[in-house]
């Protein structure tokens, strides 16, 4: 699976989430978690595998964070090939969790099974992302964070989601996208 979304859309959070409920399930899981690297320096804080505390400490657990090194599209040079051999290694499911994205990172896609968007329910200008862009990739948009006072805001973004993906070309004739 490939999970993608802006940052502090929560993806870290769920990715640990679902881990443990898959791994309580008796699943390996691998996480490849790739974060941006500095234009700089060239370095890269992998901060996402210290926010997944009890994930990482699983035994039917891998996590392995790996920078951008500049290369486009949300993931690394190398991530199809990491996730070929978490598939040898055993791993049951392998989750690979983008850098936070805008538009047009959306390389994974055509990496996994499944293209997962994950949206926080407040983000500004929730349409942006429309351009013909990141979420015509997506086979799953999921409205995170969806819970207190941002519930009726995540139900009018969903709706909004979902009207706007009916306009998208089909990228499969069996799987309609949902939200």
């Amino acid at each position: 699976l490939g999970l993608s979304g802006p940052p502090g859309a929560g993806k870290s959070t769920f990715i640990e989430c679902f881990g443990k409920m898959l791994t309580e399930r008796k699943y390996k899981v691998s996480v490849l978690a790739v974060d941006p690297s500095s234009s700089t320096s060239g370095g890269s804080l992998l901060g996402d595998k210290t926010r997944m505390t009890e994930l990482s400490r699983d035994m039917n657990a891998y996590i392995r964070p790996s920078p951008t090194r500049g290369t486009l599209g949300g993931v690394t040079r190398t991530t199809n090939e990491a996730i070929l051999l978490c598939e040898g290694g055993g791993y049951n499911v392998v989750l690979v969790e983008t850098v936070g994205v805008g538009q047009s990172e959306f390389a994974v896609a055509d990496m996994v099974d499944m293209f997962i968007l994950l949206l926080p329910p407040a983000g500004g200008d929730e349409l942006q992302g429309i351009k013909r862009g990141i979420i015509e990739m997506a086979d799953l948009v999921a409205i995170n964070k969806a819970d207190g006072d941002l519930v009726v805001p995540a139900r009018r973004i969903q709706a909004e989601y979902v009207s706007a993906m009916k306009l998208l070309h089909k990228r499969s004739k069996v799987w309609r996208p949902k939200v």
